[in-house]
């Protein structure tokens, strides 16, 4: 059974688990608060374990499979996931893990909220730099959910377009998001929407989404120095797992196995 089957998605316990998963992950990478807690309810709900009746897509953050095998490989050594990252391998364009149970527990992380936040955090940082090097600009937090929508290389097309001629007509350039998206695209009218309307409704959902919790969410973070970066469970994990591998008298080598235990115990007691 998976490590992650049995999170309640129910609780004031639980709600304040995520918030401040959302905080410490805004803290550790610099991602806007608003925007990851934005985010995370319109994507979810707030709910850990949400699961997408038409897709792959898991947890707060919605990630389908390709997706988070694609983040947690390419940030998951940051974060004590290099027993996860290690065993992700791409071929073809596409990520796999070739032990079924392994990936399945590496899946299973989506629904765990303080990987999550820090993992769509992550995505969102490195979204936000590829768009600015595009656009020339500072990318705003509804340039990152755009980003999220309609993919970085999508939202990129779309910004340069939007900040060019924001009256133009979006769905002439969009159009197979368009005909899956029409009440994104069109008013009830049937009338196209510009690059600027889209673009202040997604704005708006975003704000009032972040809207109601209250400024003490963020307490997490207070008592951090500026730039720093905090030690989570996990980070002890990898720090004495580097350390004793570093002893030259140690008769035995710690293992991923072990690290990955540990992170999976950790995780599941809600750490």
């Amino acid at each position: 059974m998976s490590a992650f089957a049995d999170i309640s998605a129910t609780g004031t316990s639980t709600g304040n688990r995520v918030t401040n998963a959302i905080a410490m992950a805004s803290r550790r990478t610099g991602v806007d608060f608003s925007y990851l807690l934005g985010q995370a309810k319109i994507e979810s709900s707030l709910n850990p374990t949400a699961r997408a009746a038409t897709s792959s897509a898991t947890g707060l953050y919605q990630f389908i499979d390709q997706s988070w095998l694609a983040v947690v490989d390419k940030h998951g050594g940051e974060y004590g996931l290099g027993w996860a990252s290690d065993a992700i391998q791409q071929s073809g364009g596409r990520y796999y893990v070739a032990d079924p149970e392994l990936r399945q527990q590496i899946l299973d992380l989506r629904k765990h909220p303080e990987t999550a936040s820090v993992m769509a955090a992550e995505h969102a940082a490195d979204n936000k730099a590829y768009l600015e090097s595009k656009l020339g600009r500072e990318a705003q937090p509804v340039d990152l959910y755009l980003a999220h929508f309609l993919g970085v290389g999508g939202a990129s097309k779309f910004l340069s377009v939007h900040d060019r001629a924001p009256d133009a007509s979006a769905a002439s350039l969009f159009p197979s998001a368009a005909r899956a998206n029409r009440s994104i695209f069109f008013d009830r009218s049937g009338n196209a929407r510009s690059f600027a309307e889209i673009r202040d409704r997604f704005a708006s959902k975003l704000l009032k989404s972040s809207d109601g919790l209250g400024a003490d969410i963020q307490y997490a973070a207070a008592a951090l120095p500026s730039g720093a970066k905090t030690v989570q469970p996990a980070d002890y994990v990898r720090i004495e797992t580097q350390r004793l591998s570093e002893q030259v008298d140690v008769g035995i080598r710690p293992q991923p196995q072990t690290a990955r235990l540990a992170y999976l115990m950790l995780a599941t007691l809600g750490r």
